[in-house]
């Protein structure tokens, strides 16, 4: 049996490493600090697959999530990665 990888899930949002490059661009274009964004553990799931396609991810990187809905369309979010543990 194969290792499943949740980011080819029909349920999981797509999830995108941003370049270190672009993060600025984009944080000037929100207007928000990095600081400000929504956090992702690097306990998550989609984390952890993101790891085994770009190696290991530090603190701070920034992940780009777009969430398809049939109502809305395509929406994006920006998260985080943080070493916090969320309970």
């Amino acid at each position: 049996m194969g290792k499943f990888n949740v980011l080819q899930h029909d349920l999981v949002p797509e999830h995108h490493l941003v370049d270190a490059k672009e993060e600025q661009k984009i944080l000037k274009e929100l207007n928000v600090a990095k600081d400000l964004l929504p956090k992702i553990s690097r306990n998550d799931p989609a984390v952890k697959a993101l790891e085994e396609i770009h190696g290991p991810l530090e603190n701070g990187r920034m992940i780009k999530i777009i969430r398809r809905s049939p109502t809305v369309g395509l929406s994006t979010y920006y998260r985080v990665v943080t070493g916090e543990v969320f309970k």
